[in-house]
This record gives structure tokens, sequence and C-alpha cells, in this order.
């Protein structure tokens, strides 16, 4: 007959099952960062002999072949990711503020990366984010598809001044300017309804594309104020902000008064369901277009944060973005904000 259990082993067991996991994420990670090192060495090689001997591509493709043939069964050593190795190389040798960034993700998202991102700092804004939000290769994809970068850059909110410094930044992340809700199946005429009816049934990628760390709470929120009912279209929980998330849903164009309703809304949120320990909640207010210069002046007045961005349905950014994104400088100050949220965090 087996002795009965402690009492405490149930934490006892989840203790241990916690540091296996994470000594294995510390093991992969170390992998990882050797196999990185490796690649650049092989890269640095390649790209030395190329320029100062003048060493042809034929012999690249020789060198996959006789490596291939003295580690069989290990992927990595073929003529186009040697090439990869060299580009690599190249292309963040003289870049020391990336160098430690490219070493935090694997060699599959830094391929794309390397692929697909042409431009310094939007490079660094996604290997910041594959790094710190955990994105797949996948994902990632997802992510420069339709254009987080742009949106991120572009959004508008008030949470410089109505957030505390601890999440400030990190808030400002979680909200994106723009959203693409292509995945939802609606035609260019929908009702706000159908938009949140919608939303709901495909909530799974909704909460996707809204930034990966949201959490559904419910549709059709009911708050009760002075004997009267509201409802909430959306609310949601920011697992890392520690904040619930109010979301509005607008068919139409951005109007100053739906500030009000939804400075309402979070005043009702936090006295009546933000529980101890949680920062003050958070408003977006989604819309189908919004004129930059009304948000701002309506921004101006709120003393509850409140983010407002604009969503199509088709997966193409809109036209009015192309032109608008800040200048490098401008750019570069907020990713190095993003950096310093970061040393916080960790």
């Amino acid at each position: 007959m087996s002795e009965l259990l402690p009492s405490d082993y149930a934490g006892f067991l989840f203790n241990i099952k916690s540091r296996i996991r994470q000594a294995q994420y510390r093991a992969l990670r170390a992998v990882n960062a050797d196999l990185l090192l490796l690649y650049w060495d092989i890269g640095e090689a390649i790209y030395l002999k190329q320029e100062l001997l003048g060493w042809g591509k034929s012999v690249v493709v020789m060198l996959s072949q006789d490596l291939q043939s003295e580690f069989p069964g290990q992927n990595g050593f073929s003529a186009q990711n040697l090439w990869l190795m060299r580009q690599y190389y190249r292309e963040y040798s003289q870049r020391p503020k990336l160098q430690p960034l490219v070493r935090d993700i694997s060699w599959a998202k830094n391929v794309v990366i390397m692929a697909r991102c042409k431009d310094e700092l939007q490079r660094e804004f996604y290997l910041r984010a594959t790094s710190r939000f955990g994105w797949t290769k996948a994902v990632l994809q997802h992510q420069i598809d339709n254009k987080s970068y742009e949106k991120y850059l572009l959004n508008q909110t008030n949470f410089d001044q109505a957030l505390p410094d601890k999440i400030r930044h990190q808030a400002i992340l979680a909200v994106k300017d723009h959203y693409t809700f292509d995945f939802l199946g609606l035609s260019e005429e929908h009702s706000e309804l159908e938009l949140e009816h919608s939303a709901v049934k495909n909530i799974r990628r909704f909460l996707s594309e809204m930034g990966g760390l949201f959490t559904f709470v419910g549709n059709q929120y009911r708050l009760e104020v002075g004997g009267q009912e509201y409802f909430i279209d959306l609310l949601l929980f920011h697992r890392r902000l520690k904040a619930l998330v109010a979301v509005e849903l607008k068919i139409r164009a951005f109007q100053p008064e739906h500030k009000g309703k939804m400075e309402f809304y979070l005043e009702a949120l936090d006295s009546q369901v933000r529980l101890e320990g949680e920062n003050p909640p958070i408003g977006i207010i989604i819309c189908k277009e919004k004129n930059k210069t009304v948000v701002e002046y309506a921004l101006r007045t709120a003393t509850r944060p409140i983010g407002v961005s604009t969503y199509t349905v088709v997966p193409e950014l809109p036209d009015v973005y192309k032109d608008e994104l800040p200048s490098p400088e401008a750019i570069a100050e907020r990713l190095n904000l993003w950096s310093k949220t970061e040393a916080v965090d960790e």
C-alpha cells in the first residue's frame, strides 16, 4: 500500500518541473548561440577568402560537398546556406548594435529577416520583437506581411501621459495603429455586430493579430453604473501588462465622442472590475478610418490610457501610411526606448 503524498508535494513537483523547463530553455539558447557563432565564423572565413584571395563561387560549392561528406546527416551545409552565412557576416559585421540581437533568435528566423527587411531599423524592430514575444517563423512572416513595423511607428495613444513608467513603453508596443482582419471573412460593407461576432468566432486569430499576449475575457461585457447597464464590445486582458483592455469596434470614422465613452468604461472597469495587483485598464478604439489631427486633439484631454487604431478586412496597408513614417532619428529613438524597457523587464 503506497504512502499518502505529503500535503506540499504538488507545489514541490511544480517547482521541480519549472526548474527542468528553465534548464532546457537555457540549454536550447546556448546551443542556438553556439550554432550562430559557428555560422558567423564560417561566413567570415568565406567572405575573407573571396575578398582577399578572389576565390569564386565554385569554391563554395566544393566546400559544401566536402562538409556534407565529412558530416553526413547534419543539415546546414548546403551551398545556399553557406552563401547565407557569408551574407550574415557581411551584413552584420559593420552593425555592432544588431550583433547581440541576431544571436537571440534562431537561424531560420534570421534568414527571414535578412531576406525581407533591408532597412537597419526595420531589422532591429523584428529582431527585438521576435526575441521578446517568442514569435515562431510563421508568426514572424505574418507580422512582416502585415506591416507590423509601420503600424507600430504610426500608432496614436496618450500612454506617455496616462500610464506609469513601468508599463508605458510596453503598452505602446501592445497597440498597433492599424489592424488587418482579413481572416474574418467580411465584405467591405458590414455592421458593427457582424464585425464583433466574426472577431469572437475567430478569436484565436483575432488575438494573434492584436499582438499575441492578449487573452479573451468576454464580448458585450456588462457594466452597471447608477442602475443603468452598459456593454463593452470586447474585454481582453494583456498578460505582460497585467491590465484589462477594453476594445470598442467602430465601422465608421473616429469621432471625438468615442473618447468620452471609452473613458467612462475605463473608469467603471477601474472601480468595479480591476483586481488588486493589476495595472489600470487600457482602452483601444478600432475604427474604419480616422483623421490623425482629430485623434490628436481628442486624446490631449483624455486622462485614461486610450489608443485609437484603424482596421481593414483586406491585407493591404492603406496608402496613407506609406509616406507618413517618422524620420530615421525618431524611429531610432523609439527603438531605443524599447531597448531600455527590455532591460527593465529582464
